[in-house]
Parts: C-alpha cells; structure tokens; sequence
C-alpha cells in the first residue's frame, strides 16, 4: 500500500525538484516525481540503493512510494516541474518515489554541513566506510551526500545518507567505474580507516549480499518507474550480483587515487602485509 500525499509544503532543493509532502500516515515525505528533470528511473535507484543501504545496516531514511493525485496536483499551484528553456509542466500524478523528511514534524536541528571541527565528533562517522561500500557497489555516479541531525537534548549529529538517485550511472543503469564516484566531497570522514577491518560489518555483508532478498527489492518498484521493461531491471540486478566480488578492487583504487583518503591505512603494517592486502594492485593516480 502506497502512502497517500494529502498536502504539499514546499519545493526542495534540488536537480530532482522534489516536493516536501505531508501523508496520510502523518509524516513528512521528501517526494521525487516521474517527470523530474533527471530521469524517470532514479525513482526506482532511489527506492533500491536506499533499501539496500538500510539492509547493509546504515542510517538512511525510510523510504515508500507515495500516490499523489492529480486533484492534489492541480490545486496546488507549486506543484510545477521546470525543464528548462522556459518548459514548464505539472507535476506527474500517481506512484511516486518518497523519502521520509530527516528531522520530520517535530525536528531537533538538521544540518547539511557541518565545520571541520565538529565532523569528527558525529556519533556514526565510522558509517562513511560503509556507505562507501555500498556506492562503489552500486555505482553512484555522484558525490556521496549526508545530512546531519542532531535530536532534541542530544550534543553530537548522526549521518544520515540521503541521495540515492544516481546509484546505477541515474538512468543508464551501466556502472562506468571511476575512483573519485561515489565519494564524499571531504577526506575527513576516510581519516579514521586504518585496513579492510574498518568496512566491516557493511563490506562482508554486501559481498554476501542474499541473491533473493535483491530480488525482492527489485519486485518492490513499480513498473511505471523503469518503463514496464522487466527485462532493463532483470540485468540490473544481474550486474549487481556479479559486482559483490569487486567491491574491494573498486575501494582500492579510490585509496589509490590522488585523493588519498586513507592516511592511516597500514600504518604500524609490515610492508609485506599491505602488499597482499585486496585492492593494493591498483596501480597509478586516478582522476573522475
């Protein structure tokens, strides 16, 4: 059963052009529409890398489809898709992609930066290593993005990973690898990785990612929102589960490259140990 969309509140940032909705279930709903100016298929990205991430254990938002009617639609005078170029037009009406607002009716402080400083103490920064896992698994073509938020009578932020929609090449659904995709904009957050041990549990838990459960991700996406090929889909998760046994090799070239993100990596190790460790064959500097 899809969420109901009973009121909109306001347009998001963003190239999607997502509006902040309030459902039936009383929840705020950060909702992503059939037309937006990216692709029809980073709804589908959206619901699958999102839903993949929370499976893996890391802290994202729920995610639903949410229905949204055109009677909504049409008296909501907000409710407008700019395509550039003067184009303009209504937002799509029916199954559309949500994503529960961090912070929801009742927020304590929800932040999208935060200064240096404070980076190092968010109470999950360990969890960068894993989401870094799961974009290089699933081929974000994007920079990694986070909102960070701090709960009434809390001092430190949590991570919260948001922005799935570029999982997957958007909507190529092809994975044209590059070490700097997929990453977060700043280092800090890698400092703490000191060997493979630091992307555990999420590395282990991706490379033995269950065949059936992706599977079942795959049958929770609407048809509309890949087109009705079940074809397209069936090859994606295909490409998925041939790619858990390259998750290290993709990481090690992102360790390799001009980035270099993990200064702490092997430091106290024999040389002798970091050569055998997956990954240290990746050769030269790399550039996205």
């Amino acid at each position: 059963m899809a969420v109901i969309a009973v009121q909109t509140i306001r347009r998001m940032r963003g190239g999607a052009q997502s509006q902040l909705m309030l459902g039936a279930d009383g929840n705020l709903w950060v909702v992503k529409f059939k037309n937006n100016p990216q692709h029809l298929r980073v709804l589908a990205n959206e619901l699958i890398g999102t839903r993949i991430a929370e499976a893996v254990g890391l802290s994202v938002p729920k995610t639903d489809v949410v229905e949204v009617s055109q009677w909504l639609i049409d008296n909501s005078p907000g409710m407008v898709m700019d395509l550039g170029r003067g184009v303009r037009e209504r937002c799509a009406d029916g199954l559309q992609f949500g994503s529960r607002y961090v912070g929801g009716l009742m927020p304590g402080q929800v932040v999208d930066y935060l200064p240096e400083q404070q980076m190092d103490e968010v109470r999950n920064l360990a969890e960068f290593a894993g989401m870094l896992v799961v974009d290089k698994w699933t081929g974000n073509c994007n920079g990694r993005q986070a909102v960070f938020e701090r709960r009434p009578r809390e001092r430190k932020y949590r991570a919260i990973f948001i922005d799935q929609g570029y999982c997957f090449n958007a909507g190529d659904w092809t994975f044209p690898d590059a070490p700097l995709r997929g990453v977060f904009a700043r280092n800090q957050v890698y400092a703490p990785i000191r060997g493979w041990e630091s992307f555990e549990p999420w590395l282990s838990r991706v490379e033995q990612f269950p065949a059936e459960q992706l599977w079942r991700l795959a049958e929770e996406v609407p048809p509309e929102w890949y087109g009705g090929d079940p074809a397209a889909i069936e090859r994606l998760m295909e490409a998925l589960l041939e790619r858990r046994e390259r998750v290290r090799e993709l990481i090690g070239q992102f360790r390799h490259s001009d980035r270099a993100p993990f200064p702490q990596w092997g430091v106290g190790e024999s040389s002798s140990v970091r050569a055998n460790v997956p990954g240290s064959e990746a050769a030269g500097n790399y550039l996205m």
